[in-house]
């Protein structure tokens, strides 16, 4: 039964990005459709029987890539369905078992019930506030998490606690700001640099912090720290060069100059 606090009159999507999930998406699906009426899912290339299993669902919408393009390519996908379909919110969630659906709900009201008006981001975070039987993180993950939101935040101001949580709701009217190129794990980066640059609202919204797998690969060199947090920094200042974001200094200073409203 669909949660009563979705039967509102905006149109909200959930939509969650799926590689090589088999052992994880049936479930998780069937809790998600506790909380959201219309779930999109992008089988980012699975060969594990993930999209087998997929097919034989009808309760649920499948866009799948024929390869494997990466996370980021997924949420791409994720973003471009929920404008051409005309939802007012978009909520993305991991299908590792990670995030919690019952909070679905909450975070996709929280987009449009903030004064004093709509905010365009509402990011999950599991530093802002401590769960009962919350994880220990991995240090390495822990330690480059905190690393990037602390630039993030001295660079940009944007007063996050967690760069990296997948677990977010989108006004879909601003997701047009959005443009991805970063099909892999390093996207939330150019999220938050274009969010900066066109002048998002961002909230944070408190989840559990809940690690069930904490052997996950990013890929090739990327399962290397180090490597990942130079390939990180990389993402970051090749997205200032782009969009030509007014950083006197991207390694030590705050925003100059006067960012441009958002628009719509």
């Amino acid at each position: 039964m669909t949660n009563p606090a979705l039967t509102i009159a905006r149109r909200v999507l959930t939509a969650l990005p799926v590689y090589n999930e088999v052992a994880h998406v049936g479930p998780v699906l069937d809790e998600v459709l506790k909380y959201s009426r219309d779930v999109l899912v992008i089988d980012d290339g699975s060969s594990d029987g993930t999209s087998e299993l997929l097919a034989r669902r009808n309760d649920v919408v499948t866009v799948r890539h024929p390869q494997n393009q990466g996370y980021g390519a997924a949420l791409r996908t994720a973003y471009d369905y929920a404008q051409a379909q005309g939802y007012d919110v978009l909520v993305t969630i991991d299908c590792d078992g990670q995030h919690e659906p019952r909070l679905i709900p909450e975070l996709a009201a929280a987009v449009f019930s903030q004064p004093p008006g709509p905010v365009d981001i509402v990011s999950g975070s599991r530093y802002l506030k401590e769960f009962d039987g919350d994880s220990l993180p991995p240090e390495d993950r822990r330690r480059i998490n905190r690393e990037i939101t602390d630039w993030l935040n001295r660079v940009f101001r944007l007063g996050i606690t967690d760069a990296f949580c997948g677990f977010k709701a989108y006004r879909v009217a601003a997701l047009h700001h959005l443009h991805i190129t970063d099909l892999g794990y390093a996207m939330p980066l150019q999220v938050w640099v274009q969010a900066a640059r066109y002048c998002l609202k961002v909230v944070e919204f408190p989840v559990p912090l809940i690690y069930l797998d904490e052997k996950r690969s990013f890929g090739g060199v990327l399962d290397d720290a180090a490597r990942r947090l130079t390939h990180y920094y990389t993402v970051l200042h090749r997205e200032i060069a782009a969009l030509e974001f007014p950083c006197a200094d991207p390694q030590t200073a705050l925003p100059v100059g006067t960012c441009p409203e958002a628009a719509g």
